[in-house]
């Protein structure tokens, strides 16, 4: 496959393609990570299935695409209460179940996120804390670039660690609602929501696939000495005047992380994006295990409104069906 660098008109001081060809982004490793990355994940997830997630299903808020959709709120870790949203079929019971995943910025309703990839199915799609008016919390920041240094100094209070445990809670939360699901969920994440589904995905045998769209936090020592705009540019800035945050970042590496997923894996990086640089999002996808099942749709841009925008969404919502349900059926049978 070969291919330039992709050249879309724009007004950033830096170019969001970063002179990269595809054969260059292809070649983009994951860092290796930090001796304990496994023990300090496999720990977190611990902390976050054995939580009594206590899930409550809100008022009905529409009904559209085959499913009934409701408020639902749950427990996560350190006894925080968090709400979204629960999508139902209208009709018959649920084959299928999803964990979607938000971008920076949170969801303040279901969105594009629904129809979902598969008729027949459930899905429950959760504020994470901080992040939408269904999640706000004293003291966390609900605008990305404040969130996302949110408790940095350290591994054990950097608000993503929190982040991808309510991510499981609501997978707890799904199973509990919904009990007639098989436990073998896949999970669905754009941005934010894809890094941190990379990073949730490896500990947690009850999801079956993910899907990462334009997906952050990859490769951490490469993004901070790239130019972008939004979180990472946050992130960038912290760094310059405190250097030693890399030690605590190695450990919430999305590239790192998906050299521990060993099941199919659909990821959606981008030639072009101003808010994640391609380099890192083409690392978690260089980083996921050959023979794990993985594969590779790729996007013209990403966070930039282009002419081609629509078409290039609808492509990847086919992509995504396809990809469930040839993964998904599979795993049932």
């Amino acid at each position: 496959m070969t291919r330039t660098r992709t050249a879309l008109a724009h007004d950033f001081p830096f170019d969001p393609a970063y002179g990269s060809t595809i054969e260059d982004l292809l070649g983009v490793s994951a860092p290796e990570g930090p001796a304990d990355f496994d023990d300090f994940w496999r720990d977190r997830y611990a902390q976050a299935i054995a939580v009594r997630t206590e899930p409550e299903v809100g008022r009905l808020v529409e009904e559209r695409d085959g499913v009934r959709i409701h408020e639902v709120a749950y427990t996560s870790v350190g006894g925080v209460r968090l709400g979204g949203w629960l999508a139902l079929p209208e009709e018959g019971r649920a084959e299928h179940g999803f964990v979607i995943g938000h971008g920076y910025g949170g969801r303040d309703e279901p969105g594009r996120d629904v129809p979902l990839p598969l008729p027949r199915s459930a899905a429950i799609l959760p504020c994470v804390r901080g992040m939408g008016s269904r999640a706000l919390l004293p003291g966390v920041p609900s605008v990305s670039d404040e969130h996302v240094l949110h408790g940095i100094a350290s591994r054990e209070s950097y608000v993503i660690g929190e982040c991808v445990a309510d991510l499981w809670c609501a997978a707890t939360a799904l199973l509990e609602l919904v009990p007639g699901l098989t436990p073998r969920l896949g999970y669905l994440g754009e941005s934010f929501g894809g890094g941190l589904g990379a990073l949730a995905l490896p500990w947690d045998e009850r999801f079956a696939a993910g899907q990462l769209a334009v997906p952050t936090f990859g490769n951490h020592p490469l993004r901070l000495t790239l130019d972008c705009v939004g979180s990472g540019a946050a992130v960038r800035r912290h760094h310059a005047e405190h250097p030693e945050v890399v030690d605590v970042l190695r450990y919430f590496d999305a590239a790192t992380a998906a050299t521990r997923i060993g099941k199919p894996v659909l990821t959606a990086p981008a030639l072009f994006d101003p808010s994640v640089p391609p380099p890192g999002q083409f690392a978690v996808h260089n980083g996921l295990p050959e023979g794990s099942g993985r594969e590779l749709h790729v996007l013209e841009a990403g966070h930039f409104e282009w002419e081609g925008a629509a078409e290039s969404e609808a492509r990847l919502d086919r992509a995504k069906a396809e990809f469930f349900g040839r993964v998904l059926e599979r795993r049932r049978g």
